[in-house]
């Protein structure tokens, strides 16, 4: 996907990549889920939004919070999906509420 900044990537394309980078890199991998509870809420697939939510929130637990270098996202897109510049349980609610 040598596009991925342009056009949105396949909510099943990005799934893939996902699974690749979970046992590798948890930090691109919470990244990855952020960009799929984009892209499933803009398809109106809120049920599957709210799942990548909860796995986003999920992986940024347990990583530390102190300062901007430890939340700052290190793409500024995902699957054509612009990320925030800082991620973060509290950026993750403000955008999305509670998935529960």
């Amino acid at each position: 996907m040598s596009d991925q900044r342009n056009r949105p990537a396949s909510t099943a394309g990005l799934e893939a990549v996902f699974r690749r980078e979970l046992p590798a890199d948890r930090w691109a991998a919470a990244e990855t889920a952020y960009a799929l509870a984009v892209l499933h809420r803009e398809q109106g697939d809120w049920a599957a939004s709210r799942t990548w939510v909860r796995q986003c929130l999920r992986l940024l637990d347990g990583f530390p919070e102190e300062t901007e270098e430890q939340i700052a996202t290190r793409r500024t897109a995902v699957g054509g999906v612009p990320l925030p510049g800082l991620l973060h349980e509290g950026v993750v609610r403000a955008r999305f509420g509670d998935p529960d």
